[in-house]
C-alpha cells in the first residue's frame, strides 16, 4: 500500500508530492502521458509562487533557467507601472516556460524519493475506510491511503467521485502556437501595437530562433476543443483581426483554450482531494492557472503528511478546503471581470477605461496586482494581529533569513526574545532565535506554508496555537 497517490504529474502533482516527500511520506504519482507535452501554456512564475520555490530552497534553479520582469500589465492587459511597496523580498514576475517548470518540479519530487510512472491512466477508483483503491486502464489495481487528484481541468478523479463543477462554459475560443514569421520582427512588433489598443487576447511575441508566440481570437467554437487547429485556422484568424497573417509558416506546435470558469464544489471527498485545475478552471488572464495549483499543493502537502503521519490535530485536512476554496473563488472573480474587460464592445471598453483610470491611483494599482500575483491572501484565523492568516516575506534575520530556515517543510518559531519554547512539538516545529530589523512582533509561529499561525510573546499563549497546528504535544 502507498501513502498517497497522486493521479497527474504536472506542476501540482510534482509540488505536491515534493512536499509529501519532504515528510517522509510515500508518494506515487500517476500520469497519463508517455512524454511531457511541448505546449508553453504558461510563461512565468508570480511572486507568491517565487517565494514558495525560495522557501524550499528551489529558487537558484529557477532563476538560472528564467528571466526577471517588471509586473506590469498582467490585469486585463492594462499597461500601467509596476506598483510601488509591494510586500515581498521577489516583485518581479520569473519568465519560464512551463515545460521546463515541469521538469524541475518533477526532478524534486524524484530526487526526494518520489515514484513517477508514465503512460499510466487511472479509469477508476474506490474508498472505504482504510484507504482507496485505484484502477489503471491496463488493468492493474493500486491501494493507497489518500489519492489526490491533480488531472486537469478534465479531471478523470473529479467526474468519478461526482463532485459538482459549477459554472460557465466557453463563450470565446483563442488559438495558442509557436511558429516562425515571414516578414520582419519590427513589422510584426508594428501591427500588435495597432491591433492590440482593440483587441487584447490577440499578441505575437519573439520566443528565440525566429520563433513566435501566436496568439489569436477564433471567431466559432470547435467541435472539439482536444483537436489541435491546423495553420491555416491560424492564417485566417490572423488575417480576420489582423489584416495580415504575417506569412507564418514552419509551426512548433499548435492549440486551442476556451474560457470556460468553473469551481469544483468540494475539494475533499473523504480519502480523495483535489488539486490545482481539477479543482477550478478559468481563462489564462493574469497568468494565474499554474500559480494557484503550485500554491494549492503548497497548502495540502504538509496537512496531508500530518494525517498520514498520525499527528494531525481535528479539522486539518479539512482546512485545505476551506483555506483554498476561497483563494480559488476569487481567482475565478478576477479573471471573469477581465475577460469582460477585454470584449469589443462599446459597454466593456468604457469600462476598460475606467479600471486604466483608475489604475492611476497607487493603492488600486497595488491592489489588483496582489490579487494576481497571490501575496494578499489571508486565510481566517479568527481575531488577532494583522500579521495572523497571512504569509510572512523573507525578513532578514542577524544570521540569514527567515525563508532560509524553512527549507525541511516544518513548522518555525520565529523568536525574538529569547523566552519561548517549543518543547513537546520540537519534532514538527523549529524554534529559531534570531532578531529582525524588518519584523515589529515578539515572535510569530509559522505553519510549513509559511502563513503566520500566532503572533505574541507568552508561552502560555503560544500552546493553543501550537496545538490547533501541530496536534497534541509529544510526551
Amino acid at each position: 500500500m502507498f501513502d498517497v497517490i497522486i493521479a497527474g504529474g504536472g506542476p501540482t502533482g510534482s509540488m505536491l508530492a515534493s512536499e509529501l516527500r519532504l515528510q517522509g511520506v510515500q508518494v506515487l504519482v500517476l500520469e497519463k502521458l508517455v512524454e511531457p507535452v511541448p505546449y508553453v501554456r504558461s510563461l512565468g512564475l508570480h511572486a507568491r509562487s517565487i517565494e514558495v520555490m525560495d522557501q524550499r530552497g528551489l529558487l537558484d534553479r529557477f532563476l538560472a533557467l528564467g528571466k526577471q520582469y517588471p509586473i506590469r500589465g498582467f490585469f486585463a492587459a492594462i499597461d500601467k507601472p509596476a506598483p510601488e511597496r509591494l510586500n515581498t523580498t521577489h516583485p518581479y514576475v520569473l519568465g519560464i516556460r512551463q515545460p521546463v517548470t515541469d521538469r524541475l518540479l518533477a526532478e524534486r519530487a524524484t530526487e526526494l524519493g518520489a515514484e513517477i510512472r508514465r503512460g499510466c491512466e487511472l479509469t477508476g477508483l474506490t474508498q472505504d475506510d482504510d484507504g482507496v483503491t485505484a484502477e489503471l486502464a491496463h488493468g492493474t489495481r493500486l491501494r493507497c491511503r489518500y489519492l489526490v487528484g491533480c488531472d486537469g481541468g478534465r479531471s478523470t478523479v473529479r467526474k468519478l467521485l461526482g463532485v459538482g463543477f459549477p459554472g460557465e462554459p466557453s463563450r470565446v475560443e483563442t488559438l495558442l502556437g509557436e511558429m516562425e514569421v515571414g516578414v520582419p520582427p519590427e513589422e510584426v512588433a508594428a501591427v500588435v501595437a495597432e491591433v492590440r489598443t482593440t483587441e487584447k487576447r490577440f499578441g505575437l511575441g519573439p520566443f528565440g530562433d525566429k520563433v513566435f508566440r501566436v496568439v489569436v481570437p477564433a471567431d466559432g467554437m470547435a467541435e472539439d476543443r482536444s483537436v489541435p487547429p491546423t495553420l491555416e485556422d491560424f492564417k485566417r484568424q490572423l488575417r480576420a483581426t489582423a489584416g495580415t497573417d504575417f506569412g507564418v509558416h514552419s509551426p512548433r506546435w499548435l492549440s486551442r483554450f476556451g474560457d470556460a470558469t468553473r469551481l469544483a464544489e468540494r475539494f475533499r471527498v473523504g480519502r480523495v482531494l483535489l488539486a490545482g485545475d481539477a479543482a477550478h478552471v478559468h481563462p489564462p488572464l493574469g497568468g494565474q492557472g499554474l500559480n494557484v495549483g503550485i500554491q494549492d499543493a503548497f497548502n495540502l502537502g504538509w496537512k496531508l503528511a500530518a494525517e498520514v503521519g498520525g499527528w494531525a490535530p481535528a479539522g486539518l485536512l479539512d482546512s485545505y478546503h476551506t483555506e483554498r476554496h476561497p483563494v480559488a473563488a476569487d481567482v475565478l472573480n478576477n479573471t471573469r471581470a477581465q475577460m469582460e474587460l477585454t470584449s469589443t464592445e462599446p459597454g466593456p471598453r468604457a469600462m476598460l477605461r475606467l479600471v486604466a483610470e483608475l489604475m492611476d491611483f497607487e493603492e488600486v494599482n497595488r491592489y489588483l496586482i496582489e490579487k494576481l500575483i497571490g501575496t494578499a491572501i489571508r486565510y481566517d484565523f479568527g481575531e488577532g494581529h494583522d500579521l495572523l492568516g497571512r504569509r510572512l516575506r523573507d525578513v532578514r534575520l542577524k544570521k540569514g533569513r527567515v525563508y532560509e530556515q524553512m527549507r525541511g517543510g516544518r513548522g518555525l518559531l520565529l523568536d525574538q526574545t529569547g523566552r519561548l519554547s517549543v518543547a513537546g512539538w520540537a519534532g514538527r516545529v523549529d524554534h529559531v532565535v534570531d532578531v529582525s530589523e524588518e519584523l515589529d512582533v515578539p515572535a510569530v509561529l509559522l505553519r510549513p506554508d509559511g502563513h503566520v499561525a500566532w503572533v505574541g510573546e507568552d508561552q502560555q499563549d503560544l500552546i493553543a496555537p501550537l496545538g490547533r497546528w501541530f496536534g497534541a504535544a509529544a510526551t
